[in-house]
């Protein structure tokens, strides 16, 4: 099919699932800080970009994830993929992470690499139109890469296919005002940062999950002068075509555990104050409030292992169409809620969000759907 996808909620068509192959740490150094500093658990601390190797050859800074958790996720994940193909969605799949290929590099800096497991940060999917976006962590500056496949498909067939421009990513690059302010921020403010011969100051850096998509209408989450820097980009490329609506620091970077679009007129979010962040138009829209999450909704961990996101995970839910959502079968509480207002809760297994930084909408990105550019804010 040819590309298109306008919204949230409209039937789904044809859709990526991530790939967690070869996932092996992660690699602690200041732009994963940043960007999962409200939710790590674990002492804060800020290597350097490349500090000097062990005798064993392990780069210090580099937190290794255990291998029952990767394998039970590539389980969950293809678990995922055959219930989207049974409720007749076309599932695209990545080029698998090569276990020979360890670490990215640039001339400013070297980290480890990530396989393309959360594909909703890494592009933007606006109508016809492919943006790959500019990275907020450095192990995922090439992440797109392992798409090239799917989006050269599509661009053959007709699709625009789009870069936002790529950070340098020095220490310089970053704003860290949200951090710093952030209660239970770095234990080392960033203002040690090391200078380096890249440096042009702040620069644009934006995740697609910080977007709300709802038809001709664009939601944007705003945080850091980063962001801001890329919505000025999006806006100016999309004129004409998408109105874009800033929110400001809804949260620190992306919204889809804080709010979703279920269908038009109805929001799933995390609570009421949500509302307060939102455009005028939204806030008239109904808000089915996301049950908390239950102590026993999530496995036990040890020290060692970092929690990257909000217990409010499972809010990340995906739409199938504006009647059915693929839930986490871990949380009855919320599938139940999804009932009570009229939809049909899938219910799916994944087991290790906590750890890998995403729900069902982060390890998605639905390439084809059936609703267009209409007007759900204005018309």
């Amino acid at each position: 099919m040819l590309l298109s996808s306008f919204d949230e909620w409209s039937p789904l068509k044809e859709v990526v699932v991530g790939s967690a192959a070869n996932y092996t740490s992660h690699e602690r150094e200041l732009s994963f800080e940043l960007f999962f500093h409200e939710h790590l658990k674990s002492e804060w601390y800020y290597p350097r970009l490349s500090p000097a190797r062990d005798g064993g050859g392990r780069r210090p800074g580099r937190s290794p994830i255990k291998q029952r958790y990767v394998d039970e996720l590539n389980e969950d994940l293809e678990g995922i993929a055959k219930t989207l193909e049974s409720l007749s969605v076309k599932v695209l799949r990545p080029i698998d992470l090569h276990e020979s290929t360890t670490e990215v590099s640039t001339p400013a800096w070297s980290a480890a690499v990530v396989p393309p497991l959360n594909v909703r940060d890494i592009a933007l999917v606006l109508g016809d139109e492919i943006i790959e976006t500019s990275p907020m962590i450095r192990s995922r500056y090439f992440e797109t890469q392992f798409l090239t496949g799917i989006f050269a498909d599509y661009f053959r067939r007709g699709a625009r296919w789009t870069v936002m421009p790529r950070p340098l990513m020095t220490d310089a690059s970053f704003d860290p005002s949200y951090a710093d302010n952030a209660a239970g921020g770095p234990m080392e403010p960033v203002a040690g940062r090391e200078p380096s011969p890249y440096d042009v100051g702040f620069e644009i850096m934006f995740d697609g999950a910080q977007c709300l998509r709802l038809g001709r209408d664009v939601v944007a989450n705003i945080s850091t002068a980063n962001h801001a820097m890329a919505v000025d980009w999006l806006e100016r490329h999309l004129e004409g075509r998408f109105r874009i609506h800033r929110v400001h620091r809804l949260s620190d970077s992306h919204i889809d555990s804080m709010v979703l679009a279920l269908r038009p007129g109805t929001l799933l979010v995390r609570s009421e104050e949500v509302a307060e962040y939102l455009p005028e138009p939204l806030r008239r829209w109904d808000r089915i409030v996301a049950p908390a999450p239950g102590e026993d909704a999530f496995p036990r961990y040890e020290d060692d292992d970092l929690v990257l996101t909000t217990p409010f995970i499972d809010l990340n839910v995906l739409s199938v169409d504006p009647e059915t959502v693929l839930v986490n079968e871990a949380c009855p509480d919320l599938a139940r809620t999804l009932e009570r207002h009229g939809f049909t809760a899938v219910p799916v297994r994944h087991r290790h969000r906590r750890l890998f930084g995403g729900g069902f909408h982060c390890f998605t990105l639905d390439t084809v759907r059936e609703g267009g550019p209409e007007d759900y804010l204005y018309g």
